[in-house]
């Protein structure tokens, strides 16, 4: 598959929101997807002081209003309490052994001993499961998980899928507490420019709720767990609504109070919010949760190709025909669906079942959302020119397949990493002293991928080529 990350001067592009501190004091370790952890020092505050009562709040009148009409005080103040018993603040504490921080991405150090953690979940059911995100509670010792009105009690994780970057934690309620379960928002029930609330613990701030909109729907992100196999995560959410190291698990909620997804990551250039933030829409928590709750994982459907969405570069790289939209397979994993039924390297995937597919994006949803493993569908394709089609029959996602790779034992460079190669390369060659911008996009190179970084400064541009197991520069030109 092919992704985009992209930096501004050395911040992180997508970071997982969870907040992790050291028991000497208080920092903040922005993960970004194969980063390692970068640090910060903050003051955490608890906001619980005042005793919140666990009884149901007065419903707001919403039905005459639409999900576009302005929210006024009154509705959103009476949103908060409705909502906020159901929000859970999650503290973990993990061993610097098992917590995979061995150094922040630009050479910060880490304090040595266990790490804590904080994030945010909510009530899924009133048998005790709170959804949250696996990246706020993976390899978690131990897990404390604190109410709203002060009350709190322990959690042993009973599921992860960290595909999804969703976990499911059992709790016994603390003694006298009724639990409040969030209903789930109908997939198709939002929209771009539809009102949003964020609930969770930014900076370790407890019971916070801020107020945006949806900003885009329908984003591809590449998620995945610590060196494992990195997949795209479909229909994600975008959203201005204030989300913070802190957020992570945390529900986003319609003006119905219902949740529309799950928060896990922004894209910023420090750390924080940045008005650029990533929800876990509602969809994959209907079908991946209750596959948790009952089989303790969830089986995706999987198609055996690597490449990505056709781009003007990709087009001039390797020669293919002008504005045409679909998939460019750069490689079919051997006795893969693809390659059973015939497909290879250079096709344009271009539908699925007649479903006209665009862009790697659309290709994920439509088997995410409409196909299971075992089920048989029909690949449109072009090869030299020619349009054909073939059957094939979905497989379950392997649950330990390579990123663009035949031994699973390589692992692909992290791209805090790369950037630091890339700029320490084109300092070195004299293209440019000064870096004020940076991207870096994980592109198809035959049967492997690449890392090809663009940097600029004083209008001056460059362009890197690493390699994704050695971090070696394959290239460097300048502009």
């Amino acid at each position: 598959m092919s992704y985009t990350m992209t930096i501004k001067r050395i911040g992180i592009p997508v970071l997982l929101c969870a907040m992790l501190t050291t028991s000497a004091c208080a920092n903040i370790l922005q993960r970004a997807r194969g980063d390692n952890a970068q640090s910060t020092a903050v003051n955490t505050a608890n906001t619980a002081d005042a005793p919140i009562s666990n009884a149901p709040a007065q419903t707001p009148n919403l039905a005459q209003m639409s999900a576009n009409d302005s929210p006024s005080q009154e509705v959103l103040a009476a949103l908060y309490h409705q909502i906020l018993p159901s929000v859970v603040d999650i503290q973990v504490t993990v061993s610097t052994s098992q917590s995979g921080v061995q150094g922040a991405p630009f050479g910060q150090g880490q304090s040595p001993g266990p790490v804590r953690g904080e994030g945010t979940g909510w009530v899924y059911d009133d048998q005790g499961h709170i959804v949250t995100n696996n990246h706020v509670v993976e390899n978690a010792d131990k897990i404390t998980v604190h109410f709203a009105d002060g009350s709190w009690t322990r959690g042993e994780v009973l599921a992860t899928d960290p595909q999804a970057d969703l976990a499911v934690v059992q709790i016994t309620p603390p003694e006298g507490m009724t639990l409040r379960p969030l209903p789930l928002a109908a997939p198709d029930s939002i929209d771009v420019g539809y009102w949003v609330l964020a609930f969770g613990t930014p900076f370790g701030l407890e019971g916070t709720m801020t107020l945006g909109i949806v900003s885009a729907l329908g984003r591809g992100i590449p998620i995945g767990s610590e060196g494992g196999a990195i997949y795209t995560l479909p229909d994600v959410i975008q959203t201005d609504a204030a989300i913070n190291p802190g957020n992570s698990g945390g529900p986003l909620l319609n003006l119905n109070g219902e949740v529309v997804g799950v928060n896990f990551a922004i894209n910023s250039t420090a750390g924080s919010n940045a008005g650029v933030g990533f929800t876990i829409p509602a969809s994959v928590v209907q079908r991946v949760v209750p596959a948790l709750l009952e089989q303790g994982k969830y089986a995706y459907p999987y198609l055996g190709i690597s490449g990505g969405s056709i781009t003007p570069q990709l087009v001039e790289e390797v020669g293919l025909p002008e504005n045409v939209f679909g998939i460019w397979v750069s490689s079919t994993p051997e006795s893969g669906p693809a390659a059973t039924a015939g497909l290879q390297e250079g096709d344009i995937i271009t539908a699925i079942d007649d479903q006209p597919v665009r862009s790697f994006d659309a290709l994920v949803s439509y088997l995410f959302n409409s196909t299971t493993p075992g089920q048989a569908v029909t690949i449109t394709f072009i090869r030299e020119g020619e349009e054909q089609t073939t059957n094939l029959t979905v497989q379950e996602r392997p649950a330990d397949l390579p990123i663009a790779s035949a031994d699973p034992a390589e692992a692909t460079i992290p791209i805090g990493q790369v950037i630091e190669i890339a700029s320490q390369a084109v300092i070195e060659a004299g293209v440019m002293q000064t870096i004020e911008s940076t991207s870096a996009t994980l592109e198809p190179n035959g049967d492997l991928l690449r890392w090809v970084v663009t940097l600029s400064g004083n209008g001056e541009a460059a362009t890197v080529t690493i390699d994704v197991t050695s971090g070696e520069v394959v290239e460097l030109s300048s502009e």
